[in-house]
């Protein structure tokens, strides 16, 4: 298991064994280089022994209310374990960081595990009652002899949202930690549990000195996220969030390091729309005086690396952009070990048009109803009309029935009624307020942990580079569950109060720009001959034998050529089979 997870931590290893229980760990070293924090570790008394991916930011703070703990080390991980032999569980609850840990207790032979409060760290287990067997990855539980079967819910939602959401994974039996969540295995028995505290309501502030408080809050954040012994870089994105982050680290400290990913489109065409924000990126490391190195990605790049994509991308997301998060962190990792990004920003702050859009379909709903009327085109009527907030999230997120039904064989298609049961009844009937803010914790609970932080520590894991994420800070987080939703996006304009709270420190072309989101030009990529020549292997039933009964496959193929011959855009449901396939027989999935 330690080995197959090797790429993760090059810098060192180590295995615990004792009666019922193996502990095993790879070390990326960040934080105290010495071998003295090589994992896993001991507590002072010998009767915990922790194994911890991640980061603590506020280990420094914590490290004062644990005096009378004997530290040996100047590391993080030491910290939870005094932490834990303080206050037991509760550990958790101080924590601020992105961790997934897991610690055996000799006292009473229990097995605590914890994943942080966004889900930036990942934490698989196989649980079938008998046996428990977790890890970062799923490449590392599979080195067992566990069976493979392929779980057909999660296959199903997979296609309709291009991710799994927790607590499932692609696999029967093998699952996901859910984030804030801890697992105490003990006698046999696990038991889950939440340790996040009932939503925050709203604080009474104006909106000038909320902009003035999240301005010091993100200041605050990317501090401490800038805490390590290895050197720290930015991606830098083209966008508001990472231009935040940038600002905010160039207060604190100068010679910062920026990477950017853009793409070679010589012979496909479209560059201002694909490199728009790469080009930004670049005035905007001129603005501030970085160290910038760009890279271009060209179709062959994306040809070449889109296996070893997938085979990082070990539960699958549907996200073409993983190619070049893969690429961008073996660039990076050249010259940096940690590099902060703004992911989150868009979630917690209010980024996406379809926030927007939900909020349009909120105020269109209380209209009388001959006002609604004048909504209808031809007979048909406007999107902005729903039933239900349930109905709406499906209308913004998921791939259409009269689409799957065609390339999905009907024994095994599920129309999307049962997926949004699932959304209804995990996210949305918890959530409150308008649609938009509803969305917004929808995104949060699901979307982040489940998609895109997945996504990120994988493609970045497999470089032995560290993401961070200071917009995702658990006090940060904290603050934005309690600002009000008109603060953050309006019918006019998305993520106002961060934008304010910046608008003095970056530079003027950044505002105003259309949300374009950070997006690869795959549905070219697949009309290049050498890429669709790879779908078309792909996309066979004799391509892998296992999955031969899942796909209509002269549907599916008739969608590829009608995409490459520029007839229907397919992208995205191309995109989902041809990773699906891959990944299925890297893994040797059994249906």
């Amino acid at each position: 298991m330690v080995e197959s997870l090797s790429y993760r931590g090059p810098d060192a290893d180590g295995v615990f064994v004792d009666e019922g229980i193996s502990l095993g760990h790879n070390r990326l070293s960040v934080i105290d280089l010495s071998a003295s924090a090589n994992q896993p570790m001991f507590d002072d008394k010998k009767e915990l022994i922790i194994v911890f991916n991640g980061e603590i930011y506020n280990f420094r703070e914590l490290k004062k209310e644990l005096s009378d703990y004997e530290f040996k080390t100047k590391s993080d991980t030491e910290v939870i374990l005094a932490g834990y032999q303080k206050w037991g569980k509760d550990v958790v609850k101080k924590l601020n960081g992105m961790f997934a840990f897991a610690i055996w207790d000799r006292r009473d032979n229990s097995l605590f595990c914890a994943r942080d409060h966004a889900g930036m760290k990942p934490f698989y287990y196989f649980w079938d009652g008998e046996k428990f067997i977790f890890a970062s990855e799923i490449p590392a539980i599979l080195k067992h002899d566990i069976p493979r079967k392929l779980n057909l819910e999660a296959f199903n939602q997979y296609f309709r949202v291009l991710y799994v959401t927790e607590p499932l994974t692609m696999f029967e039996n093998i699952y996901k930690l859910p984030a804030y969540h801890t697992l105490t295995l003990k006698n046999g028995k696990i038991h889950i549990d939440t340790y996040r505290q009932d939503r925050v309501e709203t604080i009474d502030i104006s909106y000038p000195d909320a902009v003035s408080l999240l301005r010091e809050k993100v200041i605050g954040a990317v501090e401490r996220h800038l805490v390590a012994d290895v050197p720290v870089g930015v991606y830098l994105s083209g966008g508001i969030d990472s231009s935040a982050v940038l600002s905010a680290m160039s207060e604190l400290r100068g010679n910062i390091k920026t990477f950017s990913v853009g793409f070679d489109l010589e012979n496909i065409g479209e560059a201002d729309k694909f490199n728009h924000d790469f080009e930004l990126a670049k005035k905007t490391a001129e603005f501030f005086g970085t160290e910038h190195h760009p890279l271009i990605v060209s179709t062959k790049d994306a040809l070449e690396a889109f296996e070893k994509t997938v085979a990082h991308n070990s539960d699958p997301v549907s996200n073409p952009t993983s190619i070049a998060m893969l690429l961008l962190a073996k660039h990076a990792r050249k010259d940096v070990t940690v590099v902060l990004t703004g992911n989150a920003g868009d979630e917690l702050f209010g980024g996406y048009d379809r926030y927007r859009m939900a909020l349009a379909g909120h105020y269109y709903k209380k209209l009388p109803g001959f006002l609604r009327a004048l909504g209808n085109v031809h007979g048909r009527i406007s999107k902005l009309d729903y039933k239900n907030k349930t109905s709406l999230f499906a209308q913004l997120m998921f791939a259409k029935d009269n689409k799957l039904s065609r390339v999905i064989s009907p024994d095994i298609f599920v129309d999307d009624s049962k997926i949004k049961g699932s959304f209804e009844d995990n996210y949305i009937s918890k959530c409150a307020g308008d649609p938009a803010e509803c969305f917004m914790a929808v995104d949060q609970r699901s979307w982040l942990p489940d998609h895109f932080f997945m996504l990120s520590d994988k493609m970045s894991m497999a470089s032995a580079l560290e993401e961070r994420m200071p917009l995702a800070d658990k006090e940060l987080f904290g603050f934005s569950e309690t600002i009000p939703r008109s603060y953050k996006l309006d019918l006019f304009r998305t993520k106002k109060i961060l934008k304010d709270a910046f608008k003095n420190n970056l530079p003027g072309f950044l505002f105003n720009q259309p949300k374009r989101g950070w997006f690869s030009p795959a549905a070219k990529w697949l009309r290049d001959p050498a890429f669709s020549r790879l779908g078309r292997e792909i996309l066979s039933p004799n391509y892998f034998e296992n999955t031969r009964d899942l796909f209509n496959w002269p549907a599916l193929n008739e969608m590829l050529e009608k995409h490459i011959n520029k007839e229907e855009y397919n992208l995205v449901i191309i995109w989902a089979a041809i990773t699906f396939q891959a990944w299925a027989r890297k893994y040797r999935v059994e249906v």
